[in-house]
């Protein structure tokens, strides 16, 4: 589009300019009046040009000559520019957990978030030995792993609950050592009784002792009254054992609705709920499945759709990963399958892009023999010497133009140890004496 041109300024007004505003003859040397009628009323708007003149569009006019006798025909055409714009790609739409209503039967319930199965599946292969996600502390150190294989069935059961006592607000590798100590240091409750962790020997310790023996987790003054009144109340309503049902384990002291589905499921072998502790609360709201404020809210908000036969597995799926590539303080983006598929909507998009990178910049070699991948990585140190090597030859090759730049002006004879002026006979005794 041409540029616009700037209106000239204001014609100047003088005395003949304005004549013609004039009513009839002023001057009054001629007594004969005007023959001739006065011309029309001009406003001075009118004479004046304005200055705020805008500049109409222009058209093309294309005349074409008729074939007949008949006159010109005149064709205006107009160019109008168009703006094209191609519909974007389509985004992927992460829907989390709703409610609906079944059109067939009325009946309501719970939709599944979008994309779970291929998020579950892709923290499962990262879990699998092998996996980034592997050998977390959960796998040797869990609360279900830590009751003695050589202890009874029922001992086994209480070192299961006493290890989901003293997990609250531990981590896994300080409660396994607690609870290696009250195993090998709890004293008998009489002699000729087997020592270790049992319903009998808690009964029968000293509190300070157990206390001493646990020193190391999180609230243990707490946890040490609450393990000595459940003693009390697992021998005389429970005969020694522990509760087999949600109800019985949630009364005892100190042990709540996560606790409570977790003994079950390691336990009893039975699985009534999931356990939903810190990571799985943090991990599926970063997901994105639902916006729950506590871990209780979050256990109802999966068990209304998350099939039944996972309820008990992604506790440790979910804990592994959050120990491992999910942290609290630091998660790594760059390494989850997650976030490099665009799966994860907290992903941090600075970690992925380079997590992306360094996958790329990956060679994979295929070996003819067996058909293995076998990955080779670039090695960063080599690209670092020799582009090192490239920047000091660059300063060499311009210390030598210089050199050779300034000897073409001027040539300055070397001076070598034969050129040297010969001592003189008072500079030979100077440096005699």
């Amino acid at each position: 589009m041409p540029p616009r041109p700037v209106a000239s300024p204001p014609r100047r007004i003088t005395r003949s300019s304005l004549a013609r505003f004039r009513y009839g003859d002023i001057d009054g040397s001629s007594g004969k009046e005007n023959s001739t009628p006065p011309p029309p009323a001009t406003d001075i708007e009118d004479v004046i040009p304005s200055a705020t003149a805008t500049r109409k569009r222009k058209r093309t006019v294309t005349l074409e000559p008729s074939s007949t006798s008949s006159p010109r025909r005149i064709i205006k055409t107009e160019e109008i520019e168009t703006n094209v714009t191609t519909p974007s790609a389509s985004r992927r739409q992460r829907k989390p957990a709703r409610k609906t209503v079944d059109a067939d039967t009325g009946e309501a319930k719970v939709s599944a978030p979008s994309d779970w199965e291929e998020m579950y599946d892709a923290v499962k292969a990262m879990r699998a030995p092998g996996g980034v996600a592997a050998n977390a502390a959960v796998d040797t150190m869990g609360c279900e792993r830590l009751a003695e294989d050589s202890a009874s069935p029922r001992d086994r059961r209480f070192q299961t609950l006493v290890a989901l006592m003293l997990s609250s607000q531990t981590k896994d590798t300080t409660n396994a050592v607690a609870m290696k100590r009250l195993q090998t240091e709890l004293p008998p409750y009489a002699p000729g009784a087997p020592a270790g962790l049992n319903l009998e020997n808690v009964l029968a310790a000293d509190a300070d002792l157990i206390n001493k023996l646990i020193w190391a987790v999180g609230f243990h003054n707490n946890k040490t009254k609450y393990l000595k009144q459940a003693a009390v109340i697992l021998r005389d309503q429970w005969a020694g054992d522990i509760p087999d049902t949600y109800a019985g384990l949630t009364a005892l002291p100190g042990v709540g609705p996560k606790m409570a589905h977790l003994c079950l499921s390691a336990a009893w072998d039975r699985t009534e709920g999931i356990g939903v502790d810190v990571h799985v609360h943090r991990i599926t709201n970063l997901w994105g499945w639902h916006t729950t404020k506590n871990p209780e809210e979050t256990r109802a908000a999966l068990q209304s759709w998350l099939p039944r036969d996972r309820w008990r597995e992604i506790n440790w799926l979910l804990v592994g990963f959050g120990q491992t590539v999910c942290l609290p303080v630091g998660r790594r983006c760059g390494d989850c399958e997650l976030g490099l598929a665009g799966l994860c909507k907290a992903a941090e998009r600075k970690k992925v892009l380079e997590g992306r990178r360094i996958r790329e910049s990956a060679q994979v070699k295929k070996v003819d023999d067996d058909g293995a991948l076998v990955k080779i990585e670039e090695e960063r140190d080599v690209e670092e010497t020799v582009e090192k090597d490239v920047v000091v030859n660059e300063k060499v090759e311009g210390l030598e133009t210089g050199l050779e730049t300034s000897n073409s002006f001027e040539e300055k004879p070397e001076t070598g140890p034969e050129q040297k002026k010969p001592l003189t006979e008072k500079r030979r005794r100077a440096k005699r004496t």
